[in-house]
């Protein structure tokens, strides 16, 4: 009996279950209570010696990011190490560059290292081919799905990212934008900098809008230094905007410098929305619209589905988490523009 069977059996994550375990105040006496009856009908005893236990490389869990400058990524990051930290397994983070191989970096682990499971934040297909077909050990990647990429062993918890782009960009047209710019992630590292911009496009076309490539700019990296210098080009261009749809929250606010910096205000002159629904963003003024992705229950999602591959041997699975579209002071709103 393990936590995880503890929270397959009540219904609760595991998350809750450590909670519980570790006498924590805030859990609700329902679930306490459903919790303690499994345990003690189990007779199932705490481990306690979970410091000693961490200190024993067999027990090891890897956290590979993708990017350094993702404020999902910290905060899915944090949430990850709150539920791991009550368990006896260890976890150990590496940060890699958006352009980094992660297929080559995930096997150097495996080789010297040999961690019982992997989560990957970040990542997209190519970078779980071939180097995976023989890799044996348990991985969940976050914020991209796998559900088609045939990866076994590879579960994904991710949100509909092609849908909440288009969610966003709709929000511009309804509110009057026609004259819509997007800054993107570079293509070629980021499956969902793909997702988010055919959601970008298949909101266009819906709503009757020919796309337009001048309209389009791509930033290296997920930064407000890039995002900075794609609002400039886009500034440059012989184009009249009225909005800009921007596919990171991080890059929302670095375009958003670039706009002041040009002496142009937001939202009056040009409006923004941002994506991922960072604390940041909500704080920044003006107050960002954006797609808020639950960090929280990515993290323990992730989490749990990696214990269940890890001590229950299930298969992997792939689960799409609810997105929510924040209001805020970004975008201007009104007839058409």
């Amino acid at each position: 009996m393990t936590i995880v069977d503890i929270a397959k059996e009540s219904g609760y994550s595991v998350s809750t279950v450590s909670r519980v375990l570790n006498h924590r105040q805030d859990v609700s006496p329902e679930a306490k209570k459903k919790i303690m009856e499994i345990v003690k009908a189990h007779n199932f005893v705490p481990n306690t010696n979970a410091k000693r236990l961490k200190q024993n490389t067999s027990r090891n869990i890897y956290v590979l990011v993708k990017g350094t400058s993702n404020m999902l990524f910290a905060n899915i990051t944090e949430e990850i190490q709150s539920v791991v930290g009550q368990t006896d397994y260890a976890l150990n983070i590496t940060y890699l560059d958006e352009d980094d191989n992660i297929g080559s970096e995930t096997m150097r682990i495996c080789r010297e290292r040999k961690p019982l499971g992997i989560i990957f934040l970040g990542g997209r297909r190519d970078d779980f081919s071939e180097d995976f077909s023989s890799l044996s050990v348990p991985c969940v990647i976050v914020t991209s799905s796998a559900a088609d990429w045939g990866v076994e062993g590879l579960s994904s918890v991710s949100i509909d990212d092609e849908k909440a782009g288009e969610t966003v960009v709709d929000y511009l047209i309804q509110n009057g934008h026609t004259r819509i710019a997007e800054i993107g992630a570079n293509l070629e590292f980021s499956q969902t900098a793909i997702l988010r911009h055919n959601g970008y496009l298949k909101s266009l076309k819906k709503n009757g809008i020919t796309p337009d490539e001048r309209y389009y700019e791509r930033a290296r990296f997920s930064s407000y230094d890039s995002a900075y210098q794609a609002m400039e080009r886009l500034l440059d261009k012989d184009i009249e905007i009225t909005a800009v749809y921007a596919v990171s929250d991080v890059m929302a606010i670095g375009a958003i410098r670039a706009i002041l910096d040009r002496g142009l205000r937001v939202p009056e002159d040009i409006s923004i929305t941002g994506f991922d629904g960072s604390k940041l963003a909500q704080y920044y003024n003006p107050k960002i619209v954006s797609i808020r992705q639950p960090h929280k229950d990515m993290a323990e999602r992730s989490v749990e589905m990696l214990f269940r591959m890890i001590d229950l041997h299930k298969p992997a699975c792939h689960e799409m988490i609810p997105f929510e579209l924040t209001d805020g002071e970004s975008v201007k709103k009104g007839g058409k523009q």
